[in-house]
């Protein structure tokens, strides 16, 4: 009976305390969260929509190193991909969502998701200031593979470097007000606190981005 009860005392306790279930997640918060992001992207001018990755490889051949754009993901569980001209070539990077957080692919197993945005221009942005500096590059899983004659053998991964937006010829140039609160966004982020009239306020808070 004392070997009986020892036993008992030695089992694991971890039944008695679950676990606490993650935060629900209401549906709609998807549909307000997708849609103030392509309203975002409809209004960078670097967002290509439905174009293919061939189509994308092809506009970005002849552009520098560091050139982007984003558009629709051609694999139905994506919305997005990203495709830049990397020092290997034009490739794409698939953009992933899950809960209000968009992220790129990473080649790193110890850093499969790379940091998360909750938007694809801040996730741009971030990569935009990040690119500048060498150290500051990560790695990312390219969706179609850069030119074989540049690419290593042993390694698939390629450095992000996003420098240069690729605005759609098929859209309008970006307009003069645009650009002018682009500048005022890299300045400032407290655009709330300017002496401007409410109207011109809202319009820079409609997109806060310098990209």
């Amino acid at each position: 009976m004392v070997a009986r009860a020892a036993t008992i005392l030695h089992q694991p306790q971890s039944s008695c305390y679950p676990q606490p279930l993650p935060p629900a997640w209401n549906p709609a918060q998807d549909l307000q969260c997708i849609t103030t992001n392509f309203q975002y992207l409809q209004t960078s001018g670097w967002y290509w929509g439905s174009i293919s990755a061939s189509q994308a490889r092809e506009v970005l051949q002849s552009k520098s190193e560091g050139t982007f754009l984003v558009r629709d993901s051609s694999h139905p569980q994506y919305m997005l991909a990203l495709s830049v001209k990397t020092r290997c070539g034009p490739t794409s990077v698939r953009i992933e969502y899950s809960r209000g957080s968009f992220w790129l692919d990473s080649t790193s197993p110890q850093l499969p998701h790379l940091q998360a945005f909750p938007d694809v221009p801040s996730l741009v942005q971030h990569y935009t200031a990040s690119g500048q500096t060498a150290q500051d590059q990560e790695s990312v899983r390219p969706q179609t593979k850069p030119d074989p004659v540049q690419r290593a053998a042993k390694d698939s991964g390629v450095p992000l470097k996003l420098l240069h937006p690729l605005h759609n010829v098929q859209q309008d140039f970006p307009s003069l007000q645009h650009l002018a609160r682009l500048t005022i966004n890299k300045h400032t982020n407290c655009t709330d606190q300017l002496p401007l009239p409410k109207p011109l306020l809202r319009f820079l808070q409609n997109y806060p981005f310098f990209i």
